[in-house]
């Protein structure tokens, strides 16, 4: 079973980073997997015709929910990650600006009561990530909001990634900022996961690529608890469930890859 990670881009479909992971076997039977294979796709902006690059409008959350959802459909995905906020804090979880998960993972950004977050600037794109995980919501996926049942039995599954902290997470150092990136940081930070998991991709990955890679192998062990174990490969999640509360999706869990000598989803609250 293949899942979808997502590195979330709020201006132009070029920076979504979108990639496919599918554990894929040996071909003798009983072998074992031979690769972790990431197929990377580039939805390039559609009205870069129209003018240049910075004029063109903002990614709508319903669009990029409903393309997300068909590629889903056609690849039989039943899990998605998507590195961004899925919900605001809890007026109720004791922490005076951030959701649980965000503590724990002391993330650079802060979502707090609905409409309030820290740094200032990160507003308009939380309200994005929220709106891409309720668009998709409305297309029949939920988010993970049990720790008593894999996401492979449970339909249609959303949850949070990071992949800064999933580097940190693998014992990786992180990538530099997009801004600050150099061609051969990617190979580096390529070579490194390559090191520890047998992975295959499709094309080169750029940054947003890369970043989904790394956030995206915490969702083995929620697709695929066999080859997950096969690969050494545990997932943590963060936090606590998401619920609604006055009308807003409040909390939510983080997911972040491990290497461990056997398959386990850790719950860490």
């Amino acid at each position: 079973m293949c899942l979808l990670s997502v590195d979330l881009a709020s201006r132009h479909w070029s920076d979504l980073g979108i990639v496919l992971i599918e554990p894929k076997p040996k071909p003798a039977p009983g072998r074992g997997i031979q690769a972790i294979h990431c197929e990377i796709f580039n939805w390039r902006d559609e009205l870069a015709a129209a003018g240049p690059r910075e004029s063109t409008p903002p990614i709508d959350p319903e669009i990029l929910a409903g393309r997300l959802n068909h590629l889903a459909n056609t690849r039989n995905v039943r899990l998605i990650l998507l590195d961004g906020p899925q919900a605001w804090k809890s007026a109720h979880n004791g922490l005076a600006h951030s959701r649980l998960s965000e503590r724990l993972l002391n993330t650079a950004a802060k979502t707090g009561l609905p409409g309030v977050v820290k740094p200032v600037t990160y507003r308009a794109f939380a309200d994005y990530c929220v709106d891409v995980f309720d668009a998709l919501t409305r297309r029949g996926w939920k988010r993970l909001t049990t720790t008593a049942q894999p996401a492979s039995t449970a339909g249609r599954i959303l949850i949070e990634s990071y992949p800064h902290a999933a580097w940190k997470s693998l014992g990786l150092k992180p990538l530099p900022s997009k801004s600050r990136h150099k061609i051969s940081d990617l190979a580096d930070a390529m070579a490194a996961l390559k090191a520890l998991f047998p992975l295959t991709v499709s094309r080169p990955p750029n940054h947003d690529q890369l970043q989904a890679i790394v956030a995206g192998l915490a969702g083995l062990s929620l697709t695929d608890r066999q080859a997950a174990q096969q690969l050494r490969l545990a997932t943590k999640i963060y936090g606590q469930p998401p619920r609604r509360e006055e009308g807003h999706w409040r909390e939510g869990f983080i997911a972040l890859p491990v290497p461990a000598p056997g398959t386990s989803i850790q719950w860490m609250e």
